[in-house]
């Protein structure tokens, strides 16, 4: 992790959310499980801009409006995604459990215009050489093995034996990486501790240890190069360094892996409990198409992303934003703005939700469809396996896991009929 250097340290100015007496501490109990109502009292109360604190009460701005995350996200040149513009450094403590967020490191996720360019480039071209038909058949293959582990049980836990564990073998597969093994498990291990630390977890050695993996993969694969997106990365006219190559990939992995496995346990949930998808999944008049694109818009995976950095004073939903202010993209408030949605109503065909944001740094294509790739193979393989699958809990003994970034259960318990291999 770089240090952000002294100089662009100095005190919070008059008008940021510093100074806001109402500002609300993100996290808690009511946040974690009903995020919703927490976003609807803070446009009630704040509008589309809202003050808030981050842990250690570290101001910074929630942005809530759909029309505002839009505009935050094209408008580079006024909200930048280097973080050395921030003007709370030297309040922040080099442990902070925010760190591995915005702590700059020489990566596409904090480069700016051409230099921005041309790693995001790099990674394009390298996941385009992903076949979608292969993964799709990989990603079978796999999740015929989880299956096999427990089908014959006629009960199992889905988040950890299954919605976690599928992108992480395909995603450490595309990468280069063997699915198994004690280093590949410390790995997605450690991910999971930098994006979503539980208590008592360290996310900036967590993200130290993945960061010392990767460039032992880099150093690999630099010497025995294969059809894998880290060798393509590296084979790249763009000519990036072994440091540069370990830093995406990094952004790569981390944007895949998790988010992806709260993409398909958030699925299953919705397909699970809400009776439009009939009294069993086999039976449902909607398809899992238009549940995962629905469970995007409703509970998307990546809740808030954290963030810009203002370049300059300016105003942003009436707000008056200060130069070096901290934005955070509340892309789960965004996607449910009334002003998008009267009558709260979601229409599932419709995919223009921000899950995967906006503008210059959203997810690169065509990482969406691989994502869509992975989760959807997982579902509908899942389905057809197991096709009297249920809940083994009343829905409301669902908990989700106490992240303001991260929206995943902490667990998701069902039952079948056992099913002999």
């Amino acid at each position: 992790m770089t240090d952000p250097g002294s100089s662009s340290a100095y005190p919070a100015p008059p008008g940021c959310p510093a100074h806001a007496p109402d500002a609300l501490r993100l996290g808690g109990l009511e946040y974690q499980q009903t995020p919703a109502q927490m976003y609807r009292a803070l446009r009630r109360e704040h509008g589309a801009v809202a003050p808030v604190l981050l842990d250690g009460d570290v101001p910074a701005w929630l942005v809530l409006g759909y029309s505002e995350v839009m505009y935050v996200t094209d408008h580079d040149e006024l909200f930048a995604r280097d973080s050395r513009r921030w003007h709370q450094w030297k309040n922040i403590p080099p442990d902070w459990p925010l760190m591995p967020f915005v702590g700059y490191q020489p990566s596409v996720l904090f480069t700016e215009g051409d230099e921005h360019r041309r790693r995001a480039g790099v990674i394009t071209q390298a996941l385009e050489e992903v076949d979608q038909f292969e993964l799709a058949r990989d990603c079978q293959q796999i999740a015929d093995l989880l299956i096999a582990d427990f089908a014959g049980s006629g009960t199992a836990e889905l988040m950890s034996g299954f919605a976690h564990a599928l992108p992480m073998r395909a995603v450490v597969q595309m990468c280069g990486m063997p699915i198994s093994g004690e280093d590949t498990a410390q790995l997605v291990d450690d991910l999971r501790i930098s994006l979503d630390a539980a208590e008592g977890d360290d996310p900036v050695a967590a993200y130290a240890r993945v960061g010392e993996r990767l460039r032992q993969l880099v150093k690999d694969k630099r010497a025995s190069p294969g059809p894998d997106i880290t060798s393509h990365m590296l084979l790249h006219p763009a000519g990036l360094t072994d440091e540069e190559v370990v830093q995406d990939l990094t952004s790569v992995i981390a944007a895949a892996q998790q988010p992806t496995a709260n993409w398909i346990c958030n699925t299953l949930r919705l397909l699970l409990t809400d009776e439009r998808f009939a009294l069993n999944v086999s039976g449902g008049r909607l398809s899992v198409g238009e549940a995962l694109n629905e469970t995007l818009w409703l509970d998307t995976p990546t809740q808030n992303f954290i963030g810009r950095w203002a370049v300059r004073d300016t105003q942003l939903g009436g707000r008056q934003i200060r130069a070096g202010d901290c934005l955070v993209l509340g892309l789960a408030g965004a996607n449910t703005d009334p002003q998008i949605w009267p009558e709260s109503y979601v229409g599932a065909e419709n995919a223009a939700h921000l899950s995967f944001s906006n503008g210059e740094h959203r997810c690169p294509y065509p990482a969406p469809l691989l994502a869509d790739v992975m989760a959807r193979t997982a579902v509908e393989t899942l389905l057809e396996r197991l096709p009297d699958l249920v809940l083994a809990v009343e829905p409301e003994e669902l908990a989700w896991r106490p992240s303001v970034w991260m929206r995943g259960l902490t667990a998701l318990p069902v039952r079948f009929t056992p099913v002999v291999q």
